[in-house]
Parts: structure tokens; sequence; C-alpha cells
């Protein structure tokens, strides 16, 4: 299978230095119905050495992903950010506990992996949920996202 044969219109193309295959493998191991579609080997003059895995096609839970080794001249930024809407606590806990191991947590459900890349790990009716000025409030105070807590407030 080619690496774009079978892509939807829009993927996001994700550039690591050369860690993409431990990227990808571990990006595997945190969410379901996920798998490695495809890989792209180096041909010769790029920045991978020729035969190194140049492109890894992966779909994690039905959205498809194509991770790069583009070597040093790009990093992530949290200026993108994958968004995780959740059904319940437990999926939040296992998503954050996964995704934030060896990154940083941040503010309101956001997190950076430990390969760089932003994430929000949020309840699926988040944006029903912050229409309510008190949520809002409980929201901004948070690092991970408490669904009782922000229910809570919503209804209060």
């Amino acid at each position: 299978m080619s690496t774009f044969g079978s892509s939807p219109r829009i993927t996001p193309f994700l550039w690591f230095d050369q860690n993409a295959e431990e990227a990808v493998n571990f990006y595997l191991t945190v969410f379901k119905n996920s798998r490695r579609l495809s890989e792209l080997r180096s041909p010769s003059q790029t920045t991978v050495s020729e035969g190194k895995i140049l492109t890894i096609a992966f779909e994690l839970d039905g959205q498809q992903f194509t991770a790069l080794n583009g070597g040093p001249s790009f990093k992530f930024t949290e200026a993108i950010s994958f968004f995780v809407r959740c059904d319940n606590q437990q999926e939040i806990d296992h998503y954050w506990a996964k995704l934030s191991d060896g990154g940083n947590e941040i503010q309101c459900g956001w997190l950076k992996d430990k390969f760089g890349l932003c994430w929000q790990i949020v309840p699926a009716t988040i944006s029903d949920l912050i229409k309510h000025p008190k949520a809002m409030a409980a929201m901004m105070k948070m690092i991970k996202l408490d669904i009782a807590e922000l229910e809570r407030a919503a209804s209060s």
C-alpha cells in the first residue's frame, strides 16, 4: 500500500526529527482501533539514510496521520493541538496518563507529550459545559479536566 494511496483529503503530516517510528509505535499503544498503514523507505539524497524509514502512514481511532523523519529543522508548537473528546472520566484519565508521561501538563486539559505534540483531553460535552460561566471558571483552574466538577459548576 502506498503511503498516500488511500489517504483522506486532509491528513495531518507530522514532522519528527528522526524518531517518527518510536512516536508512531507509542501512539498506537495509546489509542484503541489504531493501526500502522504503510511505510516508505528513504531513497538516497534525503535527510534520512538510504533504506531507513522516511514516512509512516498510521491511523489513530479512525483518524489518519503521516509521520515523517524530517530532521531537526522544525519543532512542534502549541499553535497546533489534537482535540481528544472523551466519553467519561476513565477515558480522560487514560489518555492523560499515557500522553503526559514524559511530557508536560499544561492548563485546561492541555498537555504536551514526550515528542512535543500538544493534545487537549476533554469531555465529549465540553462545548456545552463551558457555555456556563461557572464551568468555564472551574475549567480555567484545572490542569487535567474533571467531568464531575465541571458538571457541578455548570448546574450551580
